[in-house]
């Protein structure tokens, strides 16, 4: 496997793109449960409405049209929420400012911005943010897996497909759930966030040679589906609650895609994609 797309050298006509969190490992519920929304109850003190809250941050973080929204915008939301709701968030309006306006959405930027500005709200969404990667480094590899049909998926299409990790995880991260997993051997290059965002990703692919209609972008998100969008090449969906019987199906769709008959096939399956987050 190349570890970085400047060393990857193309071997078929086809690629297969594949995001990780959420979409073929089996994280992105346990970190929500158990990091994401405590830690925001925590930090916020709202253990009197605790179980109402965590049930509507996983609703906008993993089943609807905003799963897999960056974490401090998903916390802009339900803050605001929850500020309407139950009880006052003291300067939500200006977390909500910045969410929506900064450049970049990370503990770094964040960082600056506190810099800054000084505002006690920003200090305690990155006391937050710090909290949530703490309590997600200390999760068990027993609660961590690959969804069921990953690695046979991946055996089905290598014979004419390379295969690419496409993420915005860490890619230590990435590497390490991967290799333990045992997926990584049947990758060809891994793109993380080191690399870019989603998009930019793959258009880094699409410049090895590929034509967009030989490109399958497999994702579990929105973000996934408009990554594919930006270049023009398929989308798969891994369907939320349906990941093993998703997985199940895509040597069928990788065999669509190699037949040049992808295109109403996918159609049917993006709005499949979007019924299931609007339930």
């Amino acid at each position: 496997m190349s570890s970085a797309p400047q060393d990857f050298i193309k071997k078929h006509d086809y690629l297969i793109c594949v995001d990780s969190d959420g979409c073929a490992v089996d994280t992105m519920d346990i970190k929500h449960f158990r990091c994401f929304g405590p830690c925001m109850v925590e930090e916020w003190n709202l253990q009197e409405w605790k179980d109402a809250i965590l049930e509507r941050w996983n609703e906008i973080n993993l089943y609807s049209l905003t799963r897999g929204i960056n974490r401090f915008l998903g916390l802009s939301m339900a803050l605001s929420e929850i500020n309407e709701t139950y009880t006052a968030i003291d300067g939500i309006e200006k977390l909500k400012a910045w969410a929506e306006n900064a450049k970049e959405l990370s503990n770094g930027a964040l960082e600056q911005e506190i810099e800054c500005t000084g505002e006690p709200i920003l200090k305690k969404a990155l006391s937050w943010s710090k909290a949530v990667n703490a309590s997600i480094a200390q999760l068990p590899w027993e609660v961590k897996k690959a969804f069921p049909g990953v690695k046979e998926g991946f055996e089905a299409v290598k014979d004419f497909a390379d295969i690419a990790i496409v993420s915005a995880a860490n890619r230590d991260a990435v590497e390490e759930e991967w290799q333990r997993f045992g997926l990584l051997p049947l990758v060809d290059v891994m793109m993380c966030q080191d690399v870019g965002n989603k998009a930019h990703c793959i258009g880094v692919m699409l410049e090895k040679g590929y034509e967009p209609d030989h490109v399958l972008m497999c994702g579990d998100a929105p973000g996934d589906r408009a990554a594919a969008e930006k270049n023009g090449v398929f989308f798969y969906p891994i369907l939320v609650r349906h990941e093993k019987e998703s997985w199940e199906e895509f040597p069928h769709a990788a065999e669509l895609l190699k037949q040049g008959a992808y295109a109403p096939y996918g159609q049917q399956k993006a709005e499949e994609f979007v019924r299931n987050l609007t339930k």
